[in-house]
């Protein structure tokens, strides 16, 4: 297994939507398991392919506590959405920013797990915030775009200072 690189907002890579998985291969569970390593070691709950550069529909979630939920998402698709809450959410693709982002209370899932066999899920709470923030990534959308204008550039000029720091 091999830890990978996080691309960090603003990188225009993360707009790239990612392409369905045509096949389930062993390669491909290779990745998802670098993937998990990477989350684990980031240290988060979920992690898209797109985060990685790796522009395939793929997540992975663990929102357990003892880090034995971990689940992979191929091809995820949000078929039902219903409620509405407020979290608070991070996210590896943008380190040290946490902000309230308004998403759905409930959301029923369809996707294909690591053997290419088709599932459905129905998740509330954590679990259905970070599916929908996750498949957001694929679709080329990250949580700091769901806040005002002058939030989202508070943001970016804070990180561009943060980089410059570091640089």
């Amino acid at each position: 297994m091999a830890l990978l690189p996080i691309l960090h907002y603003p990188d225009p890579r993360l707009h790239t939507k990612a392409s369905p998985v045509t096949e389930v291969t062993d390669e491909l569970r290779t990745l998802i398991r670098d993937m998990a390593e990477t989350m684990y070691e980031a240290p988060g709950v979920g992690l898209a392919a797109t985060q990685v550069n790796v522009h395939k529909r793929i997540v992975v979630i663990d929102v357990s506590e003892d880090k034995t939920g971990l689940r992979a998402y191929i091809n995820p698709e949000i078929i039902a959405r219903s409620g509405e809450q407020v979290c608070e959410e991070g996210c590896l693709s943008v380190p040290g920013i946490y902000e309230k982002v308004t998403r759905a209370e409930r959301v029923k899932v369809r996707a294909l797990d690591e053997q290419g066999k088709p599932f459905e899920l129905e998740a509330e709470g954590l679990l259905a915030v970070c599916i929908q923030h996750e498949i957001d990534h694929l679709d080329g959308k990250v949580f700091v775009e769901y806040l005002s204008p002058l939030k989202l550039n508070r943001i970016k000029s804070k990180l561009a200072k943060r980089s410059r720091i570091t640089a």
